[in-house]
């Protein structure tokens, strides 16, 4: 029984990671097929768009660099027209420019980021111009409410410096734009030394009149996303709209209401904070209004003849503005790393509702919230990404002992039992009913429960996939490196056994293809390894099938794990050698005599050819 209840148990965890390992190398989604051009723009708080073109109670949001679309601004691509003078931006976290056509935040890179760990690899691209191969960038502007005829600054405005020279998190820039009719409209642009920017916008009204004004910000992605297309990650838009999360991926946009030919779009009215943009795996853009502001938000995809545009729309409420006074509104940007604790302090700081809830924690967040803040903790004392994933693994189990105690005596009571089992396997011979029957007598009598072996089993389950999600989503990985040849817990082991980790002059397999799959390394290797030393504290089944699948078990999931990201390996190996210890001092101190070299000479032993 002993036997079998841990066969059940392996299966079930070994069922799971199948699923995984098939979902990791599911091929990617057709691309999405480009269908007509149109635009539909955001609409004033409680109206409705009263048609298909984008006409309501606040006239469409302009596009960029857009033709033949109702509502639209003028077109004015960069690589059609003269290119637009550009302000440098130089912070500790940013090198870039911001473009005055627009006034649009459209060329960042990330400095202390590089796309690979080769220190002369270029730094992140985090946003990009129209005319790039993939254009990102955020646009700001004012609309007119129904009726309103003022010419307002739209994407292709073409503004002008009136304070400042370089942005930098001391020296703010100011843009300024007149549109001759007595409105004066302003913007300034403040970054701190991370990854927020602070955008004010402002209209002076200097007309005989009062008019009606919303300010507006979106965020659009041209073209597909690159993304890593793995099940447990979530990619896309994402947002949080007074206090509820709404996540929608790439792939699931072309499911959202039409609001037009070519254009899915899902409208949310937000009364009191959020925020709303795009997360890639480590990266992400938002607009965040700030706390106590209502704005309604987008999520939008529109289908283009070059192809689709993805958007997350800002709205704030209509301003009036009497004449000879102003109005301002100012937003959050983030555009940078997702690191824990730069979201964290921006959500308590800046009163950001649930923006560390941009990192993607998954159905398991209680879980893989505090195991990630633990081993953040374990990191800033230790100082080693690597070794803190031990340290954590010491306190998993440390946290686990007591049902590891109550599971491994159980598992020594099972043993003393064995001989009164066979006993009764002989006594009743074939007959499973009354089989059944003595063994439960037997284990009421001697306070013995044969499933109570599977409880630290199944608890570590749901522990595995969270610590599994915690090194796959969390940037603090990236690149952090162990000790030796791990230079990136993130990516699998780089040893490969098919080159004999290096000693033979041929390099490892690409590993996208085929092959890769046997290609595991010294630490796949050391988990296969400990998986099999802790199977050997007990003998084998005496049902031959058993036998041989619990003995193909630990490869099996050398290999399938193999290609895991190495900081989970690193995990599993330390995870098994303080099973193994903590299971064979349990069960000698129960009295259970642990044959350990015993069943691995049992195991090697060549058996006798049948017949």
């Amino acid at each position: 029984m002993s036997d079998q209840k841990n066969l059940i148990a392996a299966a079930g965890l070994s069922f799971l990671v199948i699923i995984a390992w098939t979902f990791f190398f599911a091929p990617p989604p057709d691309p999405d097929v480009a269908g007509p051009v149109a635009t539909e723009g955001v609409v004033a708080p409680g109206e409705a768009p009263a048609n298909a073109t984008g006409d309501a109670a606040v006239s469409s949001t302009p596009t960029v660099d857009q033709s033949a679309a109702p509502g639209d601004a003028a077109p004015a691509s960069e690589s059609a027209a003269a290119a637009p003078a550009r302000i440098k931006i130089e912070t500790p976290s940013y090198s870039g420019t911001i473009s005055l056509r627009g006034g649009r935040l459209d060329d960042l890179h990330l400095t202390d980021y590089r796309e690979t760990l080769d220190p002369t690899s270029d730094t992140v691209v985090q946003l990009a111009p129209v005319g790039t191969t993939h254009p990102y960038y955020a646009v700001y502007g004012w609309l007119n409410a129904e009726g309103g005829t003022e010419k307002t600054p739209d994407p292709n405005t073409e503004w002008s410096v009136e304070t400042g020279e370089v942005l930098t998190p001391e020296t703010p820039i100011t843009l300024i734009w007149d549109n001759g009719e007595g409105l004066i409209f302003r913007r300034n642009i403040a970054v701190d030394e991370k990854y927020m920017f602070t955008i004010t916008q402002s209209v002076e009204n200097t007309t005989g009149a009062s008019v009606s004004l919303a300010p507006y910000g979106y965020i659009a992605r041209r073209g597909e996303p690159e993304t890593v297309n793995f099940f447990i990650l979530h990619e896309g838009a994402v947002g949080v709209i007074d206090g509820e999360l709404k996540e929608i991926d790439y792939g699931d946009m072309e499911d959202l209401p039409t609001s037009g030919p070519g254009v899915f779009q899902e409208r949310v009215s937000a009364t009191k904070d959020g925020f709303a943009g795009f997360t890639d795996k480590y990266w992400m853009t938002t607009i965040a209004p700030g706390p106590g502001v209502a704005f309604d938000a987008a999520f939008k995809l529109i289908k283009r003849a070059s192809g689709p545009e993805y958007r997350t729309e800002a709205l704030l409420p209509i301003r009036n503005v009497a004449a000879g006074s102003s109005s301002e509104a100012s937003t959050y940007l983030f555009s940078g790393a997702k690191e824990y604790e730069t979201i964290e302090a921006y959500q308590e700081t800046l009163g950001i509702d649930r923006f560390d809830d941009s990192i993607d924690w998954g159905w398991f967040f209680f879980l893989t919230k505090p195991i990630f803040k633990l081993l953040l903790w374990v990191e800033g004392v230790i100082g080693n990404m690597g070794w803190s994933i031990i340290v954590l693994t010491l306190i998993i189990k440390a946290a686990l002992f007591p049902l590891a105690y109550k599971s491994y005596v159980s598992m020594s009571k099972m043993k003393k039992l064995q001989p009164e089992m066979e006993k009764i396997k002989e006594r009743v011979g074939d007959d499973r009913q009354k089989m059944q029957q003595e063994m439960m007598a037997l284990y009421k009598k001697e306070k013995a429960n044969p499933a109570a072996g599977c409880l630290p089993i199944i608890l570590q389950i749901p522990i595995f996939f969270s610590l599994y999600k915690v090194l796959f989503v969390t940037i603090e990985m990236r690149h952090a490196p162990f000790i030796w040849w791990i230079h990136d817990l993130s990516a699998p082991d780089p040893t490969s056994i098919l080159n004999l980790f290096g000693l033979l002059p041929w390099a490892a397999p690409d590993p996208n293809s085929l092959l890769a799959i046997l290609s595991i390394g010294v630490f796949p290797i050391l988990m296969g390894i400990t998986m099999w030393m802790q199977q050997k504290l007990n003998p084998a089944p005496t049902d031959k099938m058993q036998a041989q699948i619990f003995a193909w078990m630990p490869w099996i999931f050398m290999f399938m794990l193999g290609r895991f990201a190495s900081g989970l390996v690193i995990y599993w190996c330390a995870n098994n050698t303080i099973t193994f210890i903590q299971q064979y001092l349990i069960m000698r101190s129960q009295g259970v005599d642990v044959d350990f070299l015993g069943n691995v000479k049992k195991s090697l032993k060549r058996k006798p050819k049948e017949g």
